[in-house]
């Protein structure tokens, strides 16, 4: 039986490699045993933080919506507490963004809490 070489297909394989490993510095991009672990390592990294910012989107709405909630005399914990109370069903991405935006749509809101609380 003939011995088969994988000449094409192997030059194919270390090419995409190399290809995704164009901006890394170094051996990184040019040598293909480092570029492969250098690749394999940012597509892990890139898995875990595409996670990552689900999180750190979610700190940024609640540190804004403390911001706004206590220019308008209530804390985080008590503006969450009386729009549940109130039945006011708005989540943390649309409440940050009025907050930013629209700052006395978000003092309205802040007065259903309060009166929710009262």
């Amino acid at each position: 039986m003939p011995r088969v070489r994988s000449r094409v297909a192997a030059h194919q394989r270390h090419k995409k490699i190399l290809e995704r490993a164009s901006g890394h510095s170094g051996k990184r991009h040019r040598n293909f045993k480092v570029a492969n672990e250098s690749v394999m390592h940012a597509l892990r990294y890139a898995w875990e933080h595409r996670r990552d910012r689900k999180g750190d989107f979610r700190r940024l709405w609640i540190t804004r919506i403390n911001a706004a909630a206590r220019l308008n005399g209530l804390t985080y914990g008590r503006l969450i507490n009386g729009l549940q109370k109130a039945g006011v069903t708005l989540d943390r991405k649309v409440l940050a963004d009025l907050a930013v935006r629209d700052a006395a749509a978000f003092a309205k809101v802040a007065e259903q809490a309060k009166a929710a609380l009262a």
